[in-house]
């Protein structure tokens, strides 16, 4: 139990840290005025890992028995 526990720590540490490293990226392209298409992949997957980081984050919270 610990172990999974743990497990869903680091994976939510990697996923919410390459989440800012995004967007640091993007909002670096969007002042240098870069391709769009590539502006717009990078968004798709900032929100992706935003979904990823709220679902592992729900996982994380012990089920209440009422």
């Amino acid at each position: 139990m610990q172990a999974d526990r743990d497990s869903l720590l680091r994976r939510l540490h990697e996923l919410r840290s390459e989440h800012r490293d995004l967007d640091t990226v993007i909002a670096r392209l969007d002042e240098a005025g870069t391709d769009a298409l590539q502006l717009q992949r990078l968004k798709k997957r900032k929100l992706k890992l935003k979904d990823e980081i709220a679902w592992l984050e729900s996982q994380m919270v012990p089920d209440i028995i009422a």
